[in-house]
């Protein structure tokens, strides 16, 4: 399992470096365009846009891999280590249901609804750039599952 997660962790860091390295090109290109040229490209700060969405919820992915998600920890520290554990578990299965129902189950039902719309200055369909969706419900239901043998197996995350 370590193997999955370290693969994991190795495509979503490529993937979010890649987005943003994209964003950073395609914002330089705008600035370009419109100061330097004066005939400012109407697609890129759009693209970036979607980008940033992509960037942001695979980062999200990544955080959840690394059981770093928000929390509070004045009632977990005053519990002991069963207590913890139990707490730790139940905590990555709501964030296993929240994946699943919202982003995988609720990310299908509007990527399909947006194919029919079309962005406004690239001509694509919407739900093309919804698919991160779905797809960021799928690996944060692999992490949350990975993380929940981690806390049995009372082994630190990397």
């Amino acid at each position: 399992m370590d193997g999955l997660r370290r693969l994991l962790n190795k495509i979503l860091a490529f993937l979010a470096s890649a987005t943003f390295l994209a964003m950073v090109v395609l914002t330089v290109w705008q600035v370009f365009t419109r100061y330097i040229l004066k005939n400012p490209s109407s697609w890129t700060e759009e693209l970036v846009s979607y980008l940033f969405a992509w960037m942001a919820l695979l980062g999200a992915s990544v955080v959840t891999g690394e059981r770093g998600h928000m929390n509070i920890p004045v009632l977990v520290d005053r519990l002991g280590e069963k207590g913890q554990r139990a707490l730790y578990i139940l905590a990555e299965v709501i964030a296993f249901l929240f994946s699943a129902y919202i982003l995988l189950y609720g990310g299908i039902k509007i990527t399909s609804l947006a194919m029919g719309q079309l962005t406004s200055s690239l001509g694509v369909p919407i739900g093309i750039f919804y698919t991160v969706l779905p797809l960021c419900g799928i690996l944060n239901m692999i992490y949350t599952a990975l993380n929940i043998g981690d806390i049995l197996k009372n082994k630190e995350v990397d």
